[in-house]
């Protein structure tokens, strides 16, 4: 389990899930499930155009996923957020449709840019991985407190001088980072899945923002190594066990919370990020 190949595996599981677990907390905490579906799901087709082209797939993913970022910020200005998310996504989708008919050659990667080929990972993939996560992870650094206070309460952001609009394109430029650096790796699917599934759990688990970022990486880091380990004994996908032990763990921390009576200074991190959008 730890020979060969699967060193490789394991670090780039590793890292994915230390990046998603980091990421996700915001992506809860500002209540932008949907933006963490589309952008991977948008950044799609980008490797559609890369392939016609014969240009890198992870180029091809950055651009579509810096064109979705562009979109959702300058659509989110004119419209309420989901509905700029859906037309971003609505028109990297028909990009990528146009690209698809274009050529014969993409659809046997369909399937691995879907739920990713984390079991087939080179040395040189896992060190340019580590290089963009250590960028994406400095991006959040560097970030941190704007983007703490707009996902946490974003009328206090505003009375420090902290413009929603620039918590909005911060908290989305290191969500598309994110997403292209690791839809390749575990694709479009599982880097929703890491990004939503272990930070609902801790933000449901502890109402802090640094308990609940800490509990984010552990559950998706623990989530990730159970799904290898689970896959490699029995041969079934990685996608399954990511996906089943991320719901699992999900219902386990809600069953946890059902009985605790809440205080208004108790409610989730992520409830509050979804009042914030769904208030008026």
């Amino acid at each position: 389990m730890f020979s060969g190949f699967m060193v490789n595996t394991w670090l780039a599981g590793t890292v994915i899930a230390i990046l998603a677990g980091v990421v996700g907390f915001f992506v809860v905490a500002r209540g932008a499930s949907f933006a963490a579906h589309a952008l991977p799901v948008g950044a799609f087709p980008g490797a559609a155009a890369a392939l016609l082209l014969g240009t890198s797939t992870l180029g091809g993913l950055v651009i579509f996923t810096a064109l979705g970022v562009a979109g959702i910020t300058w659509l989110g200005r004119r419209a309420r957020r989901d509905i700029a998310t859906a037309l971003a996504l609505v028109a990297l989708l028909g990009l990528g449709e146009l690209f698809l008919s274009m050529t014969s050659e993409y659809a046997p990667e369909v399937e691995s840019l879907l739920f990713g080929q984390i079991l087939g990972v080179t040395s040189s993939e896992v060190a340019y991985l580590v290089f963009l996560a250590t960028l994406c992870m400095v991006a959040v650094g560097v970030a941190f407190r704007p983007l703490l206070l707009t996902s946490v309460d974003e009328g206090l952001g505003q009375a420090l001088g902290i413009a929603p609009r620039r918590g909005d394109l911060i908290f989305l430029a290191v969500l598309g980072l994110a997403t292209a650096m690791a839809v390749p790796i575990v694709g479009t699917l599982l880097v929703f899945t890491l990004m939503v599934g272990p930070a609902g759990a801790a933000q449901l688990l502890s109402p802090r923002p640094t308990v609940a970022l800490v509990l984010s990486t552990a559950i998706a880091i623990t989530t990730v190594w159970s799904a290898i380990a689970l896959s490699y004994r029995s041969g079934w996908p990685v996608g399954f066990f990511v996906g089943g032990i991320a719901a699992l763990v999900y219902v386990t921390a809600r069953l946890v919370t059902a009985e605790r009576s809440r205080s208004p200074r108790d409610t989730p991190i992520s409830q509050r990020g979804q009042d914030r959008h769904e208030s008026p």
